[in-house]
């Protein structure tokens, strides 16, 4: 369940620095690209943020971006036929931008046993925090990990305000983050095939 198009102004899903340029893509859970990095606070509990049975959510390390990258390839690929764009931003990151994400921005990963199953970021600007690549193995999804992956980022942050975007095609994003508390503030139109829904949580 990935975001299409990850950041604001930057990519949705794809955080500020780590983004690489290419069109944007439609976010669902994304992170916003330029932002300041969020400091290295506590990473998310064991399980905690009602995470599923064997899921563990954690902060990622430099070591996991290949992994999260497999994820994150596998996640947006029904977003890519989604939109007819096989070019949107997180199919096209690099593992040196990966890397770069965990390092500059607050990455926590949902691992299943020895596996890593999902992964989310989030950059700090201000006390905003924008969200970005929220994905989730295609093998894993609806279990909850998507939301228990949100739910985390939000105590790792501690921010008052959340923004993500994601593409207006992208009714299972839109649902979850309804879900838990995100209401749309505005649209805009990308190009002919896609429209951008921003959504902001406010705490």
């Amino acid at each position: 369940m990935p975001n299409p198009h990850p950041a604001p102004p930057q990519q949705p899903g794809a955080p500020g620095t780590s983004a690489p340029a290419v069109r944007p893509e439609p976010a669902g859970a994304t992170t916003g690209a330029g932002a300041p990095a969020v400091p290295r606070q506590a990473p998310a509990g064991e399980r905690g943020s009602g995470a599923p049975a064997g899921i563990r959510i954690a902060r990622a390390v430099a070591a996991d971006a290949g992994e999260v990258l497999t994820v994150q390839r596998a996640a947006y690929v029904t977003e890519a036929q989604l939109y007819g764009d096989p070019f949107i931003a997180p199919l096209c990151e690099s593992l040196e931008q990966a890397r770069a994400a965990i390092e500059k921005a607050v990455v926590l990963t949902a691992v299943d046993g020895g596996r890593i199953v999902g992964a989310v970021r989030g950059q700090l600007n201000d006390r905003t925090c924008l969200v970005g690549r929220l994905v989730v193995a295609p093998d894993a999804q609806g279990r909850g990990i998507g939301t228990a992956l949100m739910r985390a980022l939000e105590e790792a942050v501690g921010a008052d305000a959340y923004d993500l975007f994601t593409g207006h095609l992208s009714e299972g994003n839109l649902r979850l983050y309804r879900r838990l508390g995100y209401r749309e503030t505005r649209r805009e139109r990308v190009h002919e095939h896609l429209t951008l829904v921003h959504l902001r949580k406010t705490l």
